[in-house]
Formats: structure tokens, C-alpha cells, sequence
């Protein structure tokens, strides 16, 4: 199989980062084509509706042959369903992409909490507004999107602590990064409310103990958190 391409930001994380877990879980070969020679050029390229029939809107973009992936949550329903990372059913594979639908809103509700105002703008020049946001985000929709996935892992039928059946899918994969970006850039709330939620904290262990994933995170593939990703660690916002 011809290494899968993949187009994302060189520097960060960001939603990249939810694919690439997949793939590292499942030794899949990829490029990660932007952190090499000429890869932004590569990158820009796909994004060029002009060179493209199927050009995306933005990164990631997942080349696998002839198909050009958008979006992040489609990229992980293409991987889950080929690479054993979802369930064979329909239901099955519906139930993960919802999931990860939600995880998709809760992490631009954790990238607005420093951009209410508009991402053309520098955090700075909205720091006002960025505090009542990450306010309520702290307060009120953390405890519910968190509280949620909670529920979600504990009244699973399937066993193994997993969130969909009784095998790791890549929602377990996003949840780990969800709890994982959360901590980074709300560490005092993380730690306050993370008691209250003990099979998500259990399921961001198991993923961090698998052989794959766990030899991805101590390797420079893995990209440190910064304050130029989604998760931004700005003291004041966590007051």
C-alpha cells in the first residue's frame, strides 16, 4: 500500500492531530507532507480549487490514491471503516461519526474560548471578550460536553471501558486528545472537575498505554502544544 498523504499545518497540532493519532494507532504509513521539504507548496496545492476537482476548504486533507479526504471527522470515518479503527455495522460506524461530530463541536468551542471575537484578529486584541468566553466555557460547556462523553462511555454495553462496542475506535483516539488539550489549556479546571468523570479518564489512560500511540508521543512526530494550536494555555482564561 502506497503511504497515505497527509496535509496539515507543520507547527501544530490542531485538528490534524486527530488523524494522525489514527494512523499511528494503526501503523498505517503517511506522509505528514508539510513538515518536509516543500510541503507547504504541496499543501497549498490541494487546497487550490483550481488544480482540484474535489479541493477542500481547509486542512487536513487525507490523500489515500485517487481519493482527496476534507474534514476531520470524514477522514476518520474513511480510516475507521478500512483500517479496523470502527465497527463493521452501520449503526456502529453512524454511532462513532456522531461522536466524533461532537468532539468536532466541542473543539471549536475550545479554540473560540481565546477567538470569540474572529480569527483574523490576535488574541490580544480580544482579551476582553476571550475572558467571559473561556468564563462560561470553564463553567458550563466543559461540564456538559465532558459530562456527556461520560455518560456515553459508562452506559456502553460493550466491555473493555471503550466508547463504542468492546474494541478501541478512533473516538477513543479523540478522546484521549480532548482530555489531553483540555488539561493543556485549562489545567486549574481540569483538575478540579476531572473526579467527576472517571471512565473518561480511564479511557485517555488506556489510549496513552497503547504500544503505538504511546511510542508516537515520546517521538518528534508528536508536536507540542503551543500557543499557536486549537489548545491555548493562557493563564487568565483559567481563573
Amino acid at each position: 500500500m502506497d503511504p497515505y498523504i497527509l496535509y496539515y499545518w507543520p507547527t501544530i497540532q490542531g485538528r490534524g492531530e486527530f488523524v494522525r493519532l489514527a494512523l499511528e494507532e494503526a501503523a498505517i504509513p503517511y506522509q505528514d507532507v508539510a513538515r518536509g521539504r516543500n510541503g507547504m507548496a504541496q499543501m497549498e496545492a490541494v487546497l487550490d480549487a483550481g488544480r482540484e476537482a474535489f479541493a477542500a476548504y481547509a486542512p487536513p486533507v487525507l490523500r489515500a490514491g485517487e481519493l482527496l479526504i476534507g474534514q476531520t471527522t470524514n477522514i476518520l470515518l474513511f480510516l475507521g471503516a478500512q483500517h479496523g479503527l470502527a465497527p463493521r455495522t452501520q449503526a456502529g460506524r453512524l454511532w462513532c461519526n456522531q461522536l466524533q461530530l461532537t468532539i468536532a463541536d466541542v473543539v471549536a468551542e475550545a479554540h473560540d474560548s481565546h477567538h470569540p471575537i474572529s480569527m483574523n484578529q490576535y488574541y490580544e486584541d480580544q482579551k476582553k471578550e476571550a475572558k467571559a468566553r473561556a468564563a462560561d466555557f470553564r463553567a458550563e460547556r466543559i461540564p456538559k460536553y465532558l459530562g456527556y462523553f461520560e455518560g456515553v462511555l459508562a452506559r456502553n454495553p460493550g466491555r473493555g471501558g471503550f466508547a463504542v462496542g468492546s474494541r478501541l475506535t478512533y473516538v477513543d483516539l479523540s478522546l484521549f486528545q480532548l482530555v489531553e488539550g483540555l488539561r493543556y489549556a485549562f489545567p486549574a479546571t481540569m483538575a478540579r472537575l476531572e473526579p467527576q468523570w472517571p471512565h473518561l479518564v480511564a479511557v485517555r489512560d488506556t489510549v496513552a498505554a497503547r504500544p503505538n500511540i504511546a511510542a508516537y508521543l515520546a517521538s518528534k512526530r508528536r508536536i507540542a502544544f503551543n500557543e499557536d494550536g486549537i489548545f491555548r494555555r493562557y493563564p487568565e482564561l483559567d481563573k
